[in-house]
């Protein structure tokens, strides 16, 4: 009812111009009740045109030449049957629209030609009728060419969002085929080098024990972390393969992390603030994979020094913090390398923030902090 409120305010307008010029025109009848309700049923009718344009037209030109054959209010009377004849080209009929035209322009014609005075000169009523005949053919066409136009422009729509569509199928696919491409390359490569590792470690291992003598603690930490970069690089790999089934590693996992570093010789500290919860997965594998990449630098990069992780739970944000009091110093900046590189995009990935710098008192630190108040 609400999109018909236009179509009624402009047949009010219609019908109150009509009444307006029938009173003021000097070769115009007295308006009396019936004709009044001629202009009733008009509004009427154009209030309903968008539902249903063929009934609204044919009542409404029935209703026009009915006050044009009693009152005579002159061209104003056609106004109304203009608009109609104009929405139901629009709507996609041509029949009616063109027949409702002529019907009328021949009623209107046929009353003027039956009241105008005998030998009186018909130029007026010709250049009358020429007129109504080049607007009535102004609305047929008007019409279609706004529907052609309206189906033209839905087309060209339809046609860019199957086009995107294409678009978006075309980088899923492609994005799938380097997901799996990476995935032969990482199996062909790296799990063989680190089965190896796995395989070398365990015979030494083995082999010290048969001897009677007990495995040095890195020989055990090198055997322990081959088995755990397996266990990963066998996850990364399902990741890969099948996305919405890989097991992501999370911070449920930092204890085992902590003692696989603790076992490669670095002294490693946990501490947890805040009330721990469920994270969403994305932002849990970030923040492991953070204290993960943290962790290898304080080995490979810091020396004979010791790690602290921190991890913050905040109402509206997650905050990992790793430390050390190795080397690094501000005199000496750090070239970001790789795995720096990595953490951050990870980090902004998910809408957080990413500091890596060395600290005043010596050492280096890393931290990272995540929204958990909205979709990154």
């Amino acid at each position: 009812m609400r999109r018909d409120l236009p179509y009624a305010l402009g047949g009010l307008a219609l019908g109150v111009l009509l009444l307006g010029n029938a009173a003021l025109a000097p070769d115009a009848a007295p308006v009396r009740a019936i004709d009044v309700v001629l202009v009733l049923v008009m509004v009427a009718a154009l209030a309903v045109c968008r539902r249903y344009p063929v009934v609204a037209l044919t009542v409404v030109a029935a209703a026009m030449l009915a006050l044009h054959v009693r009152v005579h209010p002159g061209v104003s009377a056609a106004f109304p049957v203009l608009g109609a004849v104009y929405l139901a080209a629009w709507r996609g009929y041509r029949l009616a629209p063109a027949l409702a035209s002529l019907v009328f322009l021949v009623g209107f014609l046929a009353r003027d030609l039956s009241v105008a005075p005998a030998g009186s000169p018909g130029q007026q009523i010709a250049e009358r009728t020429a007129l109504l005949l080049g607007w009535f053919v102004a609305a047929n066409v008007a019409g279609l060419v706004s529907r052609q136009r309206r189906a033209y422009l839905e087309q060209v729509e339809q046609r860019a969002i199957e086009a995107e569509r294409t678009r978006e199928e075309m980088a899923l696919r492609r994005a799938g085929e380097e997901r799996l491409r990476i995935a032969r390359d990482l199996h062909d490569s790296l799990t063989h080098s680190i089965s190896v590792i796995k395989v070398q470690a365990g015979i030494a291992v083995h082999l010290a024990r048969k001897h009677g003598e007990e495995p040095s603690a890195a020989l055990l930490a090198i055997q322990e972390a081959s088995s755990a970069a397996m266990r990963e690089l066998r996850a990364t790999l399902d990741v890969l393969r099948t996305p919405a089934d890989g097991d992501c590693v999370g911070l449920a996992r930092l204890g085992e992390l902590a003692e696989r570093t603790r076992a490669a010789g670095v002294p490693v500290h946990v501490a947890v603030t805040g009330q721990p919860r469920e994270l969403p997965a994305e932002v849990d594998q970030a923040g492991y994979r953070v204290v993960q990449e943290a962790l290898t630098n304080v080995a490979r990069h810091a020396g004979s020094a010791t790690a602290r992780i921190h991890v913050e739970y905040a109402p509206a944000q997650l905050t990992v913090q790793v430390t050390d009091d190795g080397q690094a110093s501000p005199g000496r900046p750090v070239t970001p390398g790789v795995g720096l590189r990595g953490m951050r995009e990870r980090v902004t990935g998910l809408g957080g923030t990413l500091h890596a710098a060395a600290c005043d008192g010596g050492g280096f630190a890393v931290r990272a902090t995540f929204p958990l108040d909205g979709p990154a």
